[in-house]
């Protein structure tokens, strides 16, 4: 009787001890980067040269086709619901209230760890202005999981 109480003790323990585990996620990293008349971020594979291009593009705003934000993520663990990488945006003023954007995919958990590119071109760029703040976040079923945002959010 003893044996079997203490069996039944240990099997509820142990049942507590482990639950269910959703996914857990990071953002590692995001990367805005602006893009030229041909859709190029760089013209080498160089990260020198890709920070030099990027400097040119920057003060040379005639030149930009769009904007690319790379984001790095890790996801681990079974998820009970699709994970959303979110990018939500600020930028100028125009007129009196600043312009916001939202930029959402759909990215699937895994061992390793991923880019995802989020571009903003077209006609959407051109209208939206200058970034002044970004933050992305991941979530699971609405649960923000983690984020990391820019110095001025």
């Amino acid at each position: 009787m003893r044996r079997s109480f203490f069996l039944c003790l240990f099997c509820a323990l142990t049942a507590a001890a482990f639950p269910a585990v959703a996914a857990s996620a990071r953002v590692l990293k995001v990367l805005p980067q602006f893009l030229d008349l041909n859709g190029k971020h760089t013209l080498s594979p160089s990260l020198f040269e890709r920070d030099a291009y990027q400097a040119i593009l920057r003060e040379h705003p005639e030149r930009r086709s769009g904007l690319r934000f790379d984001v790095w993520w890790k996801a681990r663990g079974p998820a009970r619901a699709p994970l959303k990488l979110r990018l939500e945006l600020r930028g100028t003023a125009n007129g009196q209230l600043p312009t916001q954007m939202v930029l959402e995919t759909e990215v699937k958990p895994g061992f390793f760890s991923h880019w995802v590119s989020l571009p903003m071109t077209g006609e959407e760029f051109r209208k939206f202005g200058e970034v002044t703040a970004w933050r992305a976040t991941i979530s699971e079923d609405g649960a923000q999981l983690d984020e990391q945002k820019s110095f001025l959010w």
